[in-house]
């Protein structure tokens, strides 16, 4: 009778995934010492009448290492482009050269990579919390499963399946972190 009840490890897997790729997105964002088109990503314009993303807005483009611009398409949205990069928090001050934004990547002093690493280990514990969540539902699923009839031996065989998963993917996002302030304390 008890044979038929499955856990489903490959859902659980796909959200922790999932949430893996959320941390990679983040870091993504997140300004190193070098240009990256990403940086931008996170950055919302009010364009014709609701908040879009810059790079529907115009080209963005790294021309070299320490310079991100960004060709605008509509004139009239240069000045709100310039706007929204001053007031997102990046710490870049963009340079208008007629539709074309300018904007030069400063070299990160001590205090700011500090900081950016206190930033990218906020996103690992976000990314940690998820993982622990997809545990928890996984967890559920298995005492509702013993409670249908699930014999004792297979909840612990689930049980030690979704927890191996869970600490591979938390060893992922451990990883991802390391990585991510090695690139940022780097000079």
């Amino acid at each position: 009778m008890s044979d038929d009840i499955e856990i489903d490890i490959d859902d659980l897997s796909r959200r922790m995934d999932g949430a893996i790729a959320a941390l990679r997105t983040e870091f993504a964002c997140l300004r190193t010492g070098r240009a990256s088109g990403s940086m931008l990503d996170p950055i919302q314009v009010e364009a014709y009448g609701q908040m879009t993303p810059i790079n529907q807005l115009g080209t963005v483009n790294v021309p070299e290492p320490r310079m991100v611009t960004i060709n605008v398409w509509d004139k009239s949205m240069v000045g709100k482009i310039e706007k929204a990069i001053r007031e997102s928090g990046l710490g870049i001050n963009p340079q208008l050269n007629g539709t074309i934004i300018m904007l030069p990547i400063p070299e990160l002093n001590e205090e700011r990579r500090r900081e950016l690493t206190k930033v990218a280990s906020q996103y690992a514990e976000h990314a940690r919390v998820a993982v622990r969540n997809v545990r928890r539902d996984g967890m559920d699923q298995i005492k509702k499963a013993k409670a249908a009839g699930m014999s004792e031996d297979d909840q612990k065989l689930w049980e030690s399946e979704v927890q191996e998963l869970t600490d591979k993917h938390i060893a992922l996002v451990d990883k991802a972190l390391e990585a991510k302030q090695q690139e940022i304390m780097q000079v």
